[in-house]
């Protein structure tokens, strides 16, 4: 069957639609990393006291679901835009205590260079496999869901157990699970599941965030104080 004009019109406008959200989801990405940096760079210089334990998890648990509350109430305005470059800055200055045991070791520097590049590597390969593969990775949703939630209770488990051994295999389930989050996140724009690029963009960002974060944790069983 010969698709008629109107058809077609309406085919080329939807993937024009779908292609600005990515694209505006992308360059929203990598502005809000100034932000991350920023807060990192404070916390780092400042050395800024963070909670730490249960308490500290439950009032970080707290702001951050009030922010990505904001954002979903905001997304529709420039006012989102804003409300997520302040919860990248949150999430920067939450960076401090594991950027600030990374720095203690001699080649604490390198680590995070490392940490950073291998996140840029799995978000570059991720993004065009979801952007290229003409597999459907829909179904995956559900079971990265299951797995978050298992991932999440391990690690508030382990904040009370204190277990290395439990936190190495926490950290490499992190990164798989969020690697994955990305090949599903990503081609839910394109497929036209997500159609708002700053409910898109935090989704991305939470994805890159918990790699680096997990990335630097292993990296850092590495490090040397010498």
């Amino acid at each position: 069957m010969i698709p008629s004009l109107q058809q077609t019109y309406d085919l080329g406008s939807t993937q024009a639609v779908r292609h600005r959200v990515l694209r505006n989801t992308y360059w929203l990405l990598a502005l809000s990393m100034i932000p991350t940096v920023l807060g990192a760079f404070i916390g780092v210089s400042l050395k800024l006291p963070m909670l730490s334990g249960g308490m500290g998890f439950i009032v970080f648990m707290a702001i951050a679901f009030g922010f990505i509350f904001a954002i979903e109430k905001t997304k529709d305005s420039a006012a989102g835009v804003a409300v997520l470059l302040g919860f990248t800055f949150f999430m920067g200055l939450m960076l401090t205590p594991l950027l600030r045991h990374t720095l203690g070791y001699s080649n604490g520097g390198s680590l995070i260079m490392t940490a950073f590049g291998g996140t840029a590597c799995v978000f570059a390969v991720m993004a065009s496999i979801a952007t290229t593969s003409k597999r459907d990775f829909s179904a995956m949703g559900s079971w990265l869901m299951a797995g978050l939630v298992v991932l999440v209770l391990a690690s508030i488990a382990n904040i009370f157990l204190g277990m290395s051994a439990l936190s190495i295999v926490i950290s490499v389930l992190a990164i798989g699970i969020f690697s994955a989050f990305i090949l599903f996140d990503v081609q839910r724009i394109i497929n036209g599941g997500e159609t708002n690029y700053i409910r898109a963009t935090l989704s991305i960002y939470l994805d890159v965030y918990n790699i680096f974060t997990s990335l630097l944790s292993l990296l850092g069983l590495g490090g040397s104080r010498d």
